[in-house]
């Protein structure tokens, strides 16, 4: 008995068949409704919006703070000051001898080049994370009430239990008014 070959496995002239479409687009179906199910689930894994918001930068308008003042932001529900140094202040704080620091730190180490007047620097005490209150304390700094660490007026330790200066986070000034914190190398 002879075989015949059915009008639909017949070779198309480029050497494709109709079972090699059917294969490629059962393929190309599957490879999309994989995605289609995956997709979900690799998504979930994404941060949202609240928390990317948390973690991005924050800019501070530095043109309302006056001479001496400190004012208090969050960033990364971490409090954070920015201190306005007084030209007294600059000049008492570049005369401290590195011998006096519990934690050794030039002034200029604490601030960035330019815009020296300005601290930026976490708003709790190194020794078990209080708040320290500014303007106290014996060296124009902040003293924390809980404990008794005594910072200068650019975050440097100057009495203890607390170990190390106030840290200083990542930021960059963004002109003569204006910091950016969450942004930049830390000083």
């Amino acid at each position: 008995m002879a075989t015949t070959v059915a009008p639909s496995d017949a070779a198309h002239p480029h050497g494709s068949t109709r079972r090699d479409f059917l294969f490629l687009a059962t393929g190309a179906g599957a490879v999309v409704g994989a995605a289609a199910l995956v997709w979900p689930f690799v998504s979930s894994m994404a941060p949202d919006a609240e928390t990317i918001a948390a973690g991005a930068p924050i800019e501070v308008d530095l043109s309302p703070i006056s001479e001496g003042q400190i004012i208090n932001v969050f960033w990364r529900g971490k409090l954070i000051f920015v201190r306005r140094l007084s030209a007294k202040e600059i000049e008492d704080m570049k005369a401290v001898k590195m011998g006096d620091l519990i934690d050794p730190a030039p002034y200029y180490a604490r601030v960035k080049e330019g815009h020296d007047q300005w601290l930026v620097s976490y708003g709790n005490c190194t020794h078990l994370g209080c708040v320290p209150i500014g303007h106290q304390g014996n060296f124009e700094g902040w003293a924390c009430p809980c404990h008794g660490s005594q910072f200068d007026a650019v975050g440097r330790v100057r009495r203890g239990p607390a170990p190390i200066n106030l840290p200083i986070p990542p930021y960059a000034f963004q002109g003569d008014t204006k910091v950016r914190i969450g942004e930049g190398a830390a000083a």
